[in-house]
C-alpha cells in the first residue's frame, strides 16, 4: 500500500496558523491562538505544527514537503521567534512563498473552481525584492516603475489566473510603506493599502486596532452624508489613498467611554469609511476583470471579510459566480502554503475540497469526562445522552425555552466564524436576549451584531436575496414580515450576515436547527463564537467549561454531555 503524501503549510504572520494536506486534501489545521490562547498570536510556529502532527497521528518525518510565508521575512529553518521543529534537520524540505501567493492558494485550493481568476486585496503583503528573491521568474509580470523605486515597496493588490493546476499572475500593484502622520491617522500598512486605510479609520474610532470587523458592525448606526469627500481615487488601473481626508478627522477616540459619549459621531465616520471601502473594492475589482474577463472569481485577503462590501460585490454582478475564501485573512496562509506545495511544487491535481472548514481535531468523550471531573466544574449537573435525535430534542427545546448555549461539537473551524462547532447558540427572537449574551457572556460593546444560523433551504423565505452564504461572510436584508421573529440577528439597518447551512458538512448542527424549527416553527437560530472579547475561540473541553464557569451561559453542550448551572 502507497503511503500518504502529507503537504505542511506554515503562517508565520500574526495570525499564525499550519495545516497538513493528506493525498490533497485537508486533514487537518489550527490557528495558533486557539492553543497558545493569545488573540492573532503568530510568529514560532511550533505549537500549531505539533497539533497537526498529533491530531493526524504523524511524525515530521511523514511529511514530505513544508511550505511557509511569513510578512517581511523568509524565516530561518532552525530559529524563528524562537527554536522551531525543523532544528537540527535537514528533512523535510522548506521552501517560501510570497504573501500574496499563500493568500491566491488558499482560495482556489478551497474553491469549487477547476479554472477562475483571483484578486487578493488585504493590508500589507510581501516586500518587492523578498517577493522577487522568491519567485525571480516573475519580475516579468512587474511594472518596470515599481523594480526603478528606490524605496520599500510591499504588495497591495494581486490579480491572479488559476488554470486548474498553477496560478499566473496577471496585475500586481505594489506600494510604499505608509509615512507618519501628523494626527495619528497612519496607515499601519502601505500607504495605498484599503485594508490599512481600514485599519487607521478603526483606530481612529475605537483607539485599538485589534478588530477592525467592529467598523463594519458600527456603521450602520451612522450617516456619511456630512462627509463629502473621497479617500480613494484610481489612477492608471490603481486605488491610490489619498492624503487630504485626513485633515477631516480631528477627534480620535480616547477610550470606550468616550467613544459612547460621541457615539453618533463615530458611527457617522465608521459608515463613511466603510462606503470608502466599498467602493475601492469594486472599482478595482471591476477594472481587473474588465482587464482580463472570467466568469470565475475567487476573493481573499483580509479585505474579503468586510461581508456588507462582499454583497456589494456580489449584487455587482461583475463575475457569474464568486468564492469568497472563508479564511481570507493571515489565518489562512497556512492553508494557501499547503495548496501552493501539493499543486505548484508537486505537481499534483486539484482534489475538490468538500466546503468544510473545520479542519480542527475531535475531543473523545475520555478527554472530555476528564475536563468535567475536575473539582471546578463538580457543581454542575451533568447529562449524558446515548440517543442523538433525544439530544437534538432536548436542546431545541431548551432553546426554545430561552436558554442560552455553548455548542461544542467535533472539529473546531478554521477562521474568524464559528460555524456550529464552536457555538453560542440562542432564540432569535426572545425579548433582550441580544443585550444579553453581549453584555453578560460576550462582555462585549452593546452595538455588535449577532448572525442568523438558517437552514440552507429556507434563506430566500427570511433573507431579501437568499443568498448561499455557508461562511457567514456576506450580509443580506431580514423580510419585514420576520423583523420581529429575527429581531436578536438583524441590525439596526435590517441587515443580517447571514450563515446558511447545509447537511453535508455540517450534520449535527443541521439537525439542531432542523428539530428548533419542529418545535418553534423558525429555521434560524443566533449564531456567535464560542469565546468572549478578546479570548480566541475556544479549542478544548476545559476552555469551554472555563468560559461557561464565568459567563451568564445557561447550558453548555459538549458533544453528547449536556452540562447545566444547578
Amino acid at each position: 500500500m502507497t503511503p500518504p503524501i502529507y503537504v505542511l503549510g506554515t503562517g508565520l504572520s500574526h495570525n499564525g496558523s499550519a495545516v497538513l494536506l493528506k493525498n490533497g486534501r485537508v486533514c487537518v489545521g489550527i490557528e495558533k491562538e486557539r492553543i497558545s490562547r493569545k488573540k492573532h498570536d503568530g510568529g514560532n510556529d511550533t505549537l500549531a505544527i505539533q497539533y497537526c502532527l498529533d491530531a493526524e497521528g504523524i511524525a515530521l518525518s511523514d511529511v514530505a514537503l513544508v511550505v511557509q510565508c511569513a510578512n517581511f521575512d523568509i524565516p530561518d529553518r532552525n530559529q524563528f521567534r524562537g527554536e522551531r521543529i525543523f532544528a537540527n534537520t535537514d528533512f523535510p524540505k522548506i521552501v517560501n512563498i510570497s504573501h500574496h501567493l499563500a493568500h491566491a492558494y488558499s482560495a482556489v485550493g478551497t474553491s469549487p473552481f477547476s479554472e477562475c481568476a483571483v484578486m487578493v486585496i488585504d493590508g500589507c503583503g510581501s516586500p518587492l525584492d523578498q517577493f522577487l528573491s522568491m519567485h525571480p521568474e516573475q519580475k516579468e509580470y512587474i511594472n518596470p516603475n515599481f523594480l526603478n523605486e528606490m524605496q520599500m515597496l510591499c504588495e497591495k493588490d494581486s490579480f491572479y489566473h488559476f488554470d486548474g493546476q498553477k496560478l499566473s499572475p496577471l496585475l500586481k500593484d505594489f506600494s510604499p510603506m505608509s509615512q507618519t502622520s501628523d494626527n495619528g491617522l497612519k496607515l499601519p500598512t502601505t500607504q495605498h493599502s484599503i485594508g490599512g486605510f481600514y485599519a487607521a479609520v478603526s483606530h481612529y474610532v475605537f483607539g485599538d486596532m485589534d478588530d477592525v470587523g467592529k467598523l463594519m458592525g458600527l456603521a450602520p448606526f451612522g450617516n456619511a452624508k456630512d462627509f463629502d469627500f473621497d479617500a480613494f481615487e484610481f489612477q492608471s488601473g490603481c486605488v491610490l489613498v489619498k492624503d487630504d481626508w485626513k485633515k477631516h478627522f480631528t477627534n480620535p477616540s480616547k477610550g470606550y467611554e468616550y467613544f459612547k459619549e460621541h457615539f453618533s459621531y463615530y458611527a457617522n465616520v465608521a459608515k463613511w469609511a466603510q462606503e470608502q471601502v466599498e467602493k475601492a473594492v469594486i472599482t478595482c475589482i471591476t477594472n481587473r476583470l474588465e482587464q482580463f474577463p472570467h466568469k470565475n472569481l475567487c476573493y481573499t485577503g483580509g479585505v474579503a471579510l468586510n461581508a456588507v462590501a462582499n454583497a456589494k460585490l456580489e449584487d455587482a454582478q461583475i463575475a457569474e459566480t464568486i468564492y469568497f475564501e472563508p479564511a481570507a485573512g493571515d489565518n489562512g496562509l497556512a492553508l494557501g502554503c499547503a495548496y501552493y506545495g501539493w499543486l505548484e511544487y508537486l505537481n499534483m491535481p486539484k482534489v475538490l475540497h468538500d466546503g468544510s472548514t473545520c479542519f480542527g481535531k475531535q475531543y473523545s468523550e475520555k478527554e472530555i469526562e476528564e475536563a468535567l471531573k475536575k473539582e471546578v466544574n463538580s457543581a454542575y449537573n451533568q447529562k449524558k445522552f446515548e440517543n442523538e435525535e433525544d439530544l437534538m430534542s432536548y436542546c431545541a427545546k431548551k432553546l426554545h425555552e430561552g436558554k442560552t448555549m455553548g455548542w461544542f461539537q467535533s472539529g473546531a473551524e478554521f477562521g474568524p466564524r464559528s460555524l456550529g462547532r464552536r457555538s453560542i447558540l440562542a432564540h432569535p427572537s426572545v425579548d433582550g436576549m441580544k443585550l444579553h449574551i453581549n453584555r453578560d457572556i460576550k462582555f462585549r460593546e452593546d452595538f455588535r451584531p449577532f448572525a442568523p444560523a438558517v437552514l440552507k433551504e429556507k434563506v430566500q423565505d427570511y433573507f431579501e436575496s437568499g443568498r448561499n452564504s455557508p461562511y457567514m461572510i456576506l450580509v443580506d436584508k431580514t423580510r419585514p414580515e420576520y423583523l420581529n421573529q429575527l429581531i436578536n440577528v438583524t441590525h439596526c439597518d435590517g441587515s443580517a450576515r447571514v450563515q446558511t447551512v447545509e447537511e453535508t458538512w455540517n450534520p449535527r448542527f443541521f439537525k439542531l436547527l432542523k428539530e428548533f424549527e419542529r418545535q418553534s416553527g423558525i429555521a434560524v437560530l443566533l449564531n456567535t463564537s464560542l469565546n468572549k472579547k478578546g479570548m480566541p475561540i475556544v479549542e478544548t473541553p476545559e476552555e469551554a467549561l472555563y468560559l461557561f464557569g464565568i459567563s451568564a451561559l445557561d447550558i453548555l453542550v459538549l458533544e453528547n454531555i449536556v452540562v447545566e448551572k444547578g
